[in-house]
C-alpha cells in the first residue's frame, strides 16, 4: 500500500496523543494546587467567588464565604489557591501603601441617618412653612355663589 494513504491517520493520532497529554498534566497541575490547601488559605472557586478554607474533606472543602457564613464545595470547584497577599489585596483591598486617595465609607450608615436635633429643626421649619401657607390669600377660581332662592324654579 501506498504510505501517502496512511500519513493523515499518522498525523491525527500523534495529535491526539499530545492533546491527551496535555489535557493530563492540567489535571495534574490542577490536583496538585488542591493539594497545597489548608485551613485558612484563601481560594478562589471556578465561578469567580472568593473565600478562605475552613475544612478540607476526602471530596468536599469548606468555605467561609463571609464572616460567619460556611459552605461546602466539591474540591474540584477551586479554580485557583492564593498567596495570602493576593487574597488580603482582592478581598479586603489591602495594600502595603498607607497613603489611600479613595474615600473611605463607613461600614454602618449612621452618618446618612438624621440626628435629632436636625429632626427638630426640620419639624419647626416646616411649620413655619405651613403658617405661611394658611396666611396667604386663597385664590378665585372663578365659581361664584348664587343665592339659594334665585335658582331657576325657586321659590322668592
Amino acid at each position: 500500500m501506498n504510505l501517502v494513504t496512511f500519513l493523515p491517520f499518522i498525523v491525527l493520532i500523534g495529535a491526539m496523543f499530545l492533546m491527551t497529554r496535555s489535557a493530563k498534566k492540567k489535571q495534574q497541575a490542577a490536583a496538585q494546587m488542591r493539594d497545597q490547601m489548608t485551613p485558612g488559605t484563601g481560594v478562589r472557586t471556578i465561578g469567580g467567588m472568593y473565600a478562605t478554607v475552613k475544612e478540607i474533606g476526602d471530596d468536599t472543602v469548606t468555605l467561609e464565604v463571609a464572616p460567619g457564613v460556611h459552605a461546602i464545595y466539591a474540591k474540584n470547584a477551586i479554580g485557583a489557591v492564593l498567596e495570602d497577599d493576593e487574597y488580603n489585596r482582592i478581598v479586603h483591598g489591602a495594600t502595603d501603601d498607607l497613603t489611600i486617595d479613595t474615600p473611605v465609607v463607613p461600614d454602618d450608615a449612621s452618618s446618612l441617618i438624621e440626628s435629632a436635633e436636625d429632626k427638630t429643626e426640620d419639624k419647626t421649619e416646616a411649620k413655619a412653612e405651613d403658617k405661611d401657607a394658611d396666611a396667604a390669600p386663597k385664590l378665585d377660581l372663578g365659581k361664584k355663589d348664587e343665592p339659594k332662592g334665585d335658582a331657576e324654579g325657586g321659590a322668592k
